[in-house]
C-alpha cells in the first residue's frame, strides 16, 4: 500500500471540508431521526410504536404462528442486506487493484479532479470502511432479531396461568428486542445510501457535497415528509388526512 502519510498531504483543503461535511451529515442526520420528538417525529419512530402494538396484539393471540413468520421475515431480509454487503466489499477491494486504470478514466472527466494513487488507495479504503460498518449493524441486527424470536417464544401463552401483567411485560421485553434490532437495522441501510453518496468523491469533493446533500434530502423527506408518515399519523390525528 502507499504511504498513507504521503496520502493524505495530496489532499486539498475542499477534499477535507468535502470530507467532514460527509461525516457531519451522515451523524446529523442518525440524530434527527432518532431523537426528534412532537410532530417531528420520524416515520422509524412511529413504526417503534407499531412494534408496541403488535406485541400487545400477540398477547390475545392464542394461535402466535403469524408472529414468528413475520420475524422470520425480518431477520431473512437482514441476512439478505449482510450478504450484499460482504458482496459489496469485495467489489471496493478488487476496485482498489484497477486503480491506475481508473485513475485515467476520472481524468477525463470534465469535472474530476487530479487524483494520485495514494489518495485513490485512500478513499478506497474509506468506502471499504463504510461496507464494513454496514456488515457489522446487518450481522448484529440478525442477532438481535433471534433473540427476539426467542423472546417471542418465552412468552407465555394464554391459559398458562401466567397473568396478565406477565404476559404484557414479556411481549414488551420481545418487542423492545425487535425495536433495537430495527434500529441497527436502519442504521446499515443508511450507510449503504451514503456509500452511493460517497461515490460522488471519487470524482470531485464538489460532487460528494452534492451528492451528500441529495442523499439527506432523500432521506429525510422519507422519514419527516413521505405520504407513508402522513398515514401512520392520521391513525393518531385525524387533522392530518390528506385531502
Amino acid at each position: 500500500m502507499t504511504d498513507i502519510a504521503a496520502g493524505t498531504t495530496a489532499f486539498s483543503t475542499l477534499d477535507l471540508c468535502a470530507l467532514i461535511y460527509f461525516v457531519l451529515a451522515w451523524v446529523g442526520y442518525g440524530l434527527s431521526v432518532g431523537r426528534l420528538r412532537g410532530r417531528m417525529v420520524s416515520l422509524s419512530q412511529l413504526m417503534n410504536r407499531q412494534r408496541e402494538v403488535w406485541a400487545r396484539q400477540m398477547v390475545a393471540r392464542d394461535n402466535r404462528v403469524v408472529d414468528t413468520t413475520i420475524n422470520a421475515s425480518l431477520q431473512n431480509g437482514t441476512a439478505f442486506f449482510a450478504s450484499t454487503s460482504l458482496i459489496a466489499l469485495g467489489g471496493v477491494l478488487t476496485l482498489s487493484r484497477s486503480g491506475d486504470d481508473v485513475l485515467t478514466l476520472f481524468g477525463t472527466l470534465p469535472f474530476g479532479s487530479v487524483a494520485t494513487r495514494a489518495t485513490w488507495e485512500i478513499k478506497v479504503a474509506g468506502l471499504a470502511v463504510v461496507f464494513v460498518y454496514a456488515f457489522f449493524k446487518f450481522a448484529w441486527a440478525y442477532r438481535l432479531f433471534n433473540y427476539g424470536a426467542i423472546l417471542f417464544g418465552a412468552v407465555p401463552p394464554k391459559g398458562s396461568g401466567a397473568s396478565e401483567a406477565t404476559m404484557l411485560k414479556a411481549a414488551l421485553r420481545a418487542a423492545a428486542m425487535n425495536i433495537a434490532a430495527g434500529s441497527h437495522f436502519a442504521r446499515g441501510q443508511r450507510a449503504f445510501f451514503f456509500a452511493l453518496a460517497y461515490l460522488g468523491w471519487f470524482v470531485s469533493p464538489y460532487l460528494l457535497i452534492l451528492s451528500t446533500t441529495g442523499v439527506v434530502l432523500v432521506m429525510w423527506r422519507r422519514q419527516f415528509a413521505s405520504e407513508i408518515r402522513a398515514a401512520m399519523l392520521a391513525e393518531d390525528d385525524p387533522s392530518e388526512r390528506t385531502p
